[in-house]
């Protein structure tokens, strides 16, 4: 089993929701984050004053999918989530060592 997360941009969030259950994810987890890279923050104008934030919100989606599956999910996430533009994003992916169902105490991919 491995984790796939992913930090996207907000308002892509519905098209890739949207593309990972056309893909077969029955589940995911979404929070909100800041982030900070190569995009250099952002601009705004409050009464007039212009003030710099270096973080950027943006959201972080996390699945976890069978072995089998994650090539699909990157690439789903990959092609949904772009924009082309800097600040698109960064998928990470990881193995997961063990996972239960704490309702029903199942374990490994019967709990994902």
């Amino acid at each position: 089993m491995k984790k796939v997360a992913a930090i996207i941009h907000s308002h892509k969030l519905d098209d890739v929701k949207l593309a990972l259950v056309s893909a077969g994810v029955i589940g995911m987890t979404m929070s909100e984050v800041k982030s900070f890279g190569r995009q250099k923050g952002l601009t705004t104008r409050y009464r007039g004053q212009e003030y710099q934030s270096e973080f950027i919100t943006k959201i972080k989606i996390e699945v976890v999918v069978e072995d089998e599956q994650v090539d699909l999910v990157v690439r789903e996430i990959s092609s949904a989530g772009r924009t082309g533009a800097i600040g698109d994003g960064k998928i990470f992916v990881s193995p997961v060592a063990e996972i239960i169902r704490i309702r029903t105490k199942e374990t490994g991919t019967a709990a994902i």
